[in-house]
């Protein structure tokens, strides 16, 4: 029977869910700034297009997306190799 140490695995749970928090940041301002800017041009124009309001967030997604690919690979190859040098150091015998 193969036992893990709790506190490592608590502690890669954490970092794991820290990880994908601040890898998703980019795109979610991104998308959430260009939602509050389309809606405020919406209320003042009083356009209710639903197009208007999706298109936009797409195109600032995809830009983050492709403005922060570089920053997000070099993240996940960190803790993936964090992950991998550590797994001797989780098995309790």
């Amino acid at each position: 029977m193969i036992l893990y140490d709790a506190n490592f695995m608590l502690n890669l749970l954490a970092e794991a869910l820290r990880m994908i928090l601040m890898l998703s940041a980019p795109m979610l301002i991104a998308a959430v700034g260009v939602g509050v800017l389309v809606a405020l041009f919406q209320a003042a124009t009083q356009v209710q297009e639903q197009s208007l309001s999706f298109a936009p967030k797409i195109l600032a997604t995809f830009a983050a997306v492709f403005m922060f690919s570089n920053w997000i690979a070099v993240n996940i190859v960190k803790f993936f190799m964090y992950v991998l040098l550590a797994m001797p150091h989780v098995v309790v015998k």
